[in-house]
């Protein structure tokens, strides 16, 4: 997989998936010029949905588009995590993405058997993800260099924000493993650098704006990534490090794109939080 990759929300109604609108942001999305997938990763709720939830999502979005699906299959056991990542294939992920466990402040000796364990078994190739906003803890260098020479395991999401991470990354690997930015703000600093794509919360939003960057840096037109980029940086930061979640389905709704309340504990934005996002998301439009 390359290019630029959407972590899709997933639509709620009633607190129950809503497949007809996810089929709907699924079509959205690709008509926008985006080049892959993600279901059921951070930004689609995924440690709230059960196994059996995340696999119809992830059927429903195969269903409805030609792009690659790369689906979120990490949970935090071996066992679960494998379940979860075959049923995926089955259901029409083309790859999987892995969260890092947590819980239990797992050594790197123990990611990487476990890293290991589910990319042998995996009817699909692995991405590793790596998200310390949420487990405490990025995959060092090191560690995703040993893992990148399994034959099943493809490459990594780094959702750091640290442009130093995706160096080094690229550094500790070759060319035949992928490296992902998963920060909207660094999109363009970490194409310029290596990366083959990104996966990025802000792509959901402004997913035109989003493909824009990616395209202008395949074309050798690296300040124009960047001018780009700079535009939708406030954007990104609303609706990752203010908002989250909430934020990206607030949104949306703003542009059309209604998918419903988050999935509790998380709630909607108030209304002085959503004037605010409005006039972001209009000023980043206007650029």
């Amino acid at each position: 997989m390359h290019g630029t990759g959407v972590p899709l929300v997933t639509p709620f109604a009633d607190g129950a998936v809503d497949h007809e609108r996810l089929r709907a942001l699924a079509e959205w999305l690709e008509r926008s010029g985006v080049d892959f997938l993600v279901p059921c990763g951070s930004t689609g709720e995924g440690p709230a949905l059960t196994t059996d939830e995340r696999v119809a999502v992830v059927e429903t979005v195969g269903e409805a588009t030609d792009l690659p699906v790369l689906a979120g299959t990490g949970r935090e056991g071996l066992e679960p995590t494998l379940e979860t990542t075959e049923r995926a294939a089955d259901a029409g992920a083309d790859a999987a993405l892995v969260v890092t466990p947590s819980f239990y402040g797992t050594d790197d000796a123990a990611l990487v058997a476990y890293y290991e364990e589910v990319a042998s078994a995996s009817p699909v190739p692995v991405y590793l993800y790596s998200v310390p906003k949420f487990t405490g803890r990025a995959l060092a260098p090191e560690t995703v260099a040993e893992l990148a020479t399994h034959e099943n395991v493809a490459g990594i999401k780094d959702s750091s924000g640290s442009l130093e991470s995706i160096q080094r990354l690229l550094d500790h690997t070759d060319d035949a493993f992928s490296v992902f930015v998963g920060s909207g703000s660094v999109y363009a600093a970490g194409l310029a650098a290596g990366a083959d794509g990104g996966v990025l919360a802000v792509a959901n939003v402004v997913p035109e704006l989003a493909s824009e960057i990616y395209r202008l840096d395949r074309e050798d037109r690296t300040e124009a990534a960047r001018e780009r980029n700079a535009a939708i940086v406030e954007l990104n930061h609303a609706v990752t490090s203010r908002f989250g979640v909430p934020g990206v389905k607030a949104a949306l709704a703003m542009r059309g794109q209604s998918v419903g309340r988050p999935r509790r504990p998380l709630h909607e934005l108030e209304a002085d939080a959503k004037t605010d996002l409005e006039s972001i998301l209009e000023r980043t439009l206007e650029t």
